[in-house]
């Protein structure tokens, strides 16, 4: 009896309290037709990617599900039996990322509004971020209507029953039911042995720069950049070049050697900067770490894919290793299931425990080439294919996503150490 039960149980099922979270996670990487899913027994792995140059990639760890069950499928190979156990611990396919965003809204979904994101600037005490883009403003006729405020509960089932088999998703809500199967893709390979792609690496031995701040700004300095309609993004980071003996400098001077973080855009109706200096007395930024100058230049138009997570996250870690690699790394609060309060109310789930936690979505942008980066200038062309402006990746590769503390440290990070 046991037998048989254990040969039908799927390899996967999981069920969330809220899959307006789990929409609003994935949404912030909906850049590209098809994302890679990876199932551990930490929680899943969405990535996309964009021409090998940008890729994103969203962690939704097993406390954002009430129940969470994993059973790894055997392994085909039995020489090695230690790394047989660590590869039998992944499962990894494809699927439509559209088709599984419509899944999760399928009940319906409202925007945000601005005046939402204002209340959410102003003020000191609020709850979640997710919480509150879930329903809409002040006075959005829907938000009456939102289940978290009729208190009605709703559940998301996942399941993946076998290899090759369709990706399971049930919904239930007010008594409603809706099963969607969703068709499962095999991963792409690279490299020898069919292994899943590897993310674009990030040097993290050799950081030239390391900043966090509120993401917030970073949202608003692009959104401003954009204005100009720039083709290019080049992001500058400088530490002071003044000695901490020197006395004559005046005020002005000191302002502009001040260590700093430089977005710079330029596309054909003109250039703008926004600069992010780092004092003691401001606190733009909480955490700046430049040894020395770095200058990198990106394509605008695949930062400006990221600014969903932007508008979404509390904090940003901004890192860039010796050759360019950029990561933005978004921490995103969430609100424990049955925690209310704020503008946001309602019962959002943020995990099975009932504490309040956090989740990350991470980019990785590989840098222009200089020589190519002064030939787009001179042509004024930007609509060609984004992989011929951009360096190969070809570093060595490092996964697993980084965590970044509520006060401004990497905590929990097994790459570096303070």
């Amino acid at each position: 009896m046991d037998s048989s039960a254990t040969s039908t149980a799927p390899l996967f099922s999981a069920v969330s309290s809220s899959a307006r979270q789990l929409f609003l996670l994935l949404r912030c990487i909906n850049f590209a037709p098809k994302a890679q899913v990876q199932i551990t027994r930490e929680g899943l792995r969405f990535s996309a990617e964009e021409s090998r140059v940008m890729q994103g990639l969203a962690f939704l760890d097993r406390s954002l599900f009430t129940t969470y069950n994993y059973t790894p499928p055997p392994s085909s190979n039995t020489d090695n039996d230690g790394d047989d156990e660590e590869a039998e611990e992944v499962i990894t396919f494809q699927i439509s990322l559209p088709s599984l965003l419509e899944t999760l809204q399928i009940f319906g979904f409202t925007e945000a509004t601005s005046s939402s994101r204002s209340a959410r600037e102003g003020s000191s005490t609020y709850t979640s971020t997710i919480a509150r883009f879930g329903g809409g403003g002040p006075n959005s006729t829907s938000a009456a209507f939102d289940n978290r405020t009729l208190n009605i509960a709703g559940l998301c089932r996942i399941s993946y029953a076998s290899p090759g088999s369709p990706l399971t998703i049930i919904l239930e809500e007010a008594g409603v039911t809706t099963t969607c199967d969703l068709v499962t893709y095999a991963p792409e390979a690279s490299g020898e042995g069919g292994e899943a792609e590897e993310t674009i690496p990030l040097d993290r031995n050799h950081l030239a720069t390391k900043i966090i701040m509120r993401s917030s700004w970073l949202h608003d300095a692009i959104t401003e950049l954009s204005s100009t309609t720039p083709h290019r993004l080049t992001i500058s980071a400088s530490p002071s070049s003044l000695s901490s003996t020197s006395t004559s400098a005046s005020s002005t001077a000191s302002k502009s050697q001040l260590p700093h973080l430089t977005l710079s855009s330029s596309g054909p109706l003109g250039s703008a900067t926004v600069s992010f200096p780092s004092s003691s007395s401001s606190s733009l930024l909480e955490t700046f770490h430049c040894p020395r100058p770095v200058r990198n230049t990106y394509k605008f138009s695949l930062i400006k894919a990221a600014t969903r997570a932007m508008a979404l996250a509390t904090k940003v870690s901004l890192r860039c290793d010796e050759q360019g690699v950029l990561s933005l790394q978004f921490m995103v609060e969430l609100v424990a299931a049955g925690a209310s309060g704020g503008q946001g109310g309602g019962a959002a789930a943020g995990g099975g425990g009932g504490g309040s936690g956090v989740c990350f979505v991470d980019f990785r942008f590989v840098p222009l080439v200089p020589d190519e980066d002064e030939d787009e200038d001179e042509d004024g062309d930007d609509d060609g294919d984004p992989a011929g402006d951009h360096e190969p990746a070809s570093l060595s590769a490092s996964s697993s996503p980084e965590v970044v503390g509520r006060g401004g440290r990497d905590e929990g990070d097994e790459y570096e150490s303070d």
